[in-house]
């Protein structure tokens, strides 16, 4: 949408050093004397912060410090307020003749509508306060509705089309703003607005009507399924849950040792269910009505418009030509599964399935013996944070600290506050970490934009706020939190995708941080997977907590090698699933049923047998958030490899390196094409063949670590 547009992307030509500096009027800030060493404000979690008081009579601030947001009524006022100020400038976009203030304003604009909905798209998933998720969750659909209004305002369209039209205005403007306006045209486009009336409110209709169908399709992906208990063999019945003659399986049980739980999962699971398959077909016949009602010939031709890809025809390149370099590897890796099933369980060799996730780690754990126990006291929150801390300081000059919060400003008590600061250019802004587990509380890592940065009018820069959210478990008191590699790697990624928001510091906060492409918002977080598993940077921090002994560097490799196992088989099946999401939003209407193309796809593309009466597509939740763009963690994975190989690897705390990365990848935000951000870093253009190259040549095991562990 073309207000939102900004906002629902994830999920900037470089200001130069003095309005980077203005850190909302505080370049240059000195470390405030509310601040604290990163690294002690997590490993001292058990000792709960005393929030501060907020005002003279000891009102609370609300969420955030948005003083409206103090309890769940206050999202009606703050809805409220930003209604208004967008009434007042849409009035004022309208009156204003073609020039850089038009951008201006349609930025303020997005931003008065943002601000709410961004913050309330966070709220309504994760505050513990169901008041205040239902608030939130009104606040979107309201600020929604106000969005398809301003889609199809014909007058407010104008203002903008007078501007692109005006070619010696045009001419004048920073390359920066010219994209920035284009984008708001390009979200006028896809929503109908050239269309005439009638086919305008076909196309909200449409809209209102997908929107509708990926919630219900969202949350029927989740939803377990139930089977008459006397179905099932008695002695597994135990690994369900019991309600009276019914069990209920919510998950695949993919970690289970026993063949035949798994089996069961697999087959109850992901048993098709019609009311599901209806809505996903409807979901792609409406998003493929909607995008060739606006011009575009597949669903898949209007998602990658503006994307490092561009169009599905290098997106089907680049997915045959992987499969094709995969296919040897992944056939060895299925070989070394059936010998693995075959010696634990000769009565049934035949490898389905619901085997390759088992046995692929059964063969990590014995070829490597990585068992996540010998490596968490080694990988202490508090520790992870300064090993962040150390990096990004050596890298990008930027530290982070905890700060206190005040009374209302957080939703639980162990939220922490971090400022970002730079060494010369003082606070860049913030980050709330919401690390742990609690009730109600979604299991997924995510990172939320909760406030875009953007250069205000009065010459100051609104500072950029974000959370992370990850599920740590909830350490003992007087212990510290405890990491596995895996949750040590997700903080990596999550921090990565938080330092594009804080670096990517725009003027228009409608492409600000990671408000850019899909398949290139992933680079900046994978990147930061490859820091993560280097010995140097991992040195820096990795000690046990108990004795304060370094973690050995043989573990680090033994670790890092055992990830290259069955990975090819592995990466199969993630091209799979992208080969399926482009057929489904490719050329309407699909030659076979959902599950026809499925059963087709998998034995073509992944090589394990589909099993009769399955539908894998329906729990197939990333069909809403990634519809068409699917295939974007490869390819960000292909991009951040080869900037890892080409920049980092010789040296991962190269600060020269740094500042490079900061300048062409991170500063631009979504303000500048994709392509010429990697060409940019990478001096070279990359082809399809680089891509390819890039994550195969990843497979390839580490010939020193082979002869040491030999």
């Amino acid at each position: 949408s073309a207000m939102l547009g900004g906002c629902r992307r994830a999920l900037p030509a470089a200001l130069g050093r003095a309005l980077r500096g203005r850190a909302a009027g505080q370049g240059g800030r000195a470390v405030s004397t509310s601040w604290c060493p990163v690294g002690t404000a997590f490993d001292a979690k058990q000792q709960q912060q005393q929030p501060l008081r907020g005002g003279a009579a000891g009102r609370d601030t609300g969420l955030f410090g948005v003083p409206e947001l103090s309890c769940p009524e206050g999202f009606q006022e703050a809805q409220h307020k930003a209604l208004q100020e967008s009434e007042q400038l849409v009035q004022k976009a309208c009156s204003t003749p073609p020039g850089p203030e038009t951008v201006m304003i349609f930025d303020e604009l997005s931003d008065s509508l943002c601000r709410v909905a961004d913050l309330a798209d966070f709220v309504k998933v994760a505050h513990p306060d169901f008041a205040f998720r239902e608030a939130a969750e009104e606040a979107c659909r309201n600020i929604g509705t106000v969005v398809e209004k301003l889609n199809t305002d014909v007058e407010l369209c104008q203002s903008l089309r007078r501007l692109l039209a005006d070619e010696t205005v045009m001419s004048t403007l920073d390359p920066e703003t010219r994209r920035v306006a284009e984008l708001f045209m390009f979200d006028f486009e896809i929503s109908g607005i050239h269309l005439d009336e009638e086919k305008r409110k076909k196309a909200v209709d449409l809209n209102v009507r997908i929107l509708d169908l990926c919630n219900e399709f969202l949350i029927g992906t989740h939803i377990p399924n139930k089977i008459d208990k006397h179905v099932l063999p008695e002695h597994i019945r135990y690994n369900f849950t019991a309600e009276g003659n019914y069990l209920r399986v919510a998950g695949l049980h993919a970690d289970c040792p026993d063949d035949l739980v798994r089996e069961a999962a697999y087959k109850i699971f992901l048993h098709s269910n019609t009311q599901q398959l209806a809505r996903l077909e409807e979901l792609l016949a409406s998003r493929n009505s909607l995008a060739q009602l606006v011009g575009y010939d597949t669903f898949a031709h209007r998602a990658l418009q503006g994307t490092m890809a561009k169009n599905p025809e290098t997106v089907r390149q680049f997915l045959e030509k992987l499969s094709e370099q995969l296919s040897k590897r992944t056939q060895k890796d299925f070989e070394m599964m059936t010998k693995m099933k075959m010696k634990l369980n000769p009565h049934n060799s035949m490898l389905m399935p619901w085997d390759h996730p088992y046995y692929s780690g059964v063969l990590r754990a014995e070829r490597y013996n990585i068992d996540p126990g010998l490596y968490c006291p080694f990988f202490s929150l508090g520790a992870c944070m300064e090993g962040l801390n150390s990096l990004f300081s050596q890298l990008l000059g930027i530290s982070l600290y905890a700060e206190q919060t005040k009374r209302g400003e957080i939703w639980s008590e162990d939220v922490r506050k971090l400022a970002v600061v730079h060494e010369t250019e003082g606070l860049l802004g913030y980050i709330y970490c919401d690390f742990f587990q609690r009730p109600d509380k979604p299991h997924q890592d995510c990172h939320f934009t909760v406030r875009g940065g953007r250069l205000k009018e009065n010459g100051e820069y609104q500072l950029p706020v974000v959370v992370l959210m990850l599920s740590l478990p909830n350490s003992a008191r007087g212990t510290p939190t405890l990491l596995s590699p895996g949750m040590m790697e997700n903080l990596f990624h999550e921090m990565g995708h938080a330092m594009h928001s804080m670096l990517g510091r725009t003027r228009y906060q409608h492409v600000t941080g990671t408000r850019c492409a899909t398949d290139f918002a992933e680079v900046p977080s994978i990147l930061m997977e490859y820091f993560a598993n280097d010995y140097r940077v991992v040195n820096q921090f990795a000690r046990h907590y108990k004795t304060g002994q370094p973690l050995p560097k043989n573990m680090v490799s033994r670790l890092c090698e055992s990830k290259k196992v069955c990975a090819a088989a592995d990466m199969q099946l993630q091209v799979f699933y992208a080969v399926l999401d482009q057929i489904y939003h490719g050329k309407h209407p699909l030659k076979k049923s959902t599950t026809e193309i499925l059963k087709e796809t998998q034995e073509k593309v992944y090589g394990l047998p589909y099993v009769h009466n399955t539908a894998w597509q329906l729990r197939f939740s990333h069909l809403v958030g990634y519809g068409a763009k699917y295939y974007s963690y490869l390819m960000s994975r292909a991009v951040a490899s080869m900037v890892w190989k080409q920049c980092f690897a010789q040296n991962p705390f190269d600060r020269a390196m740094g500042e490079r990365y900061r300048r062409e990848m991170l500063a631009h935000g979504g303000a500048k094409e994709p392509m010429l951000m990697v060409q940019g870093m990478l001096q070279k253009s990359p082809s399809v063949e680089d891509f390819v190259d890039a994550l195969v040549s990843d497979l390839d095991h580490d010939f020193e670590t082979f002869i040491m562990d030999s």
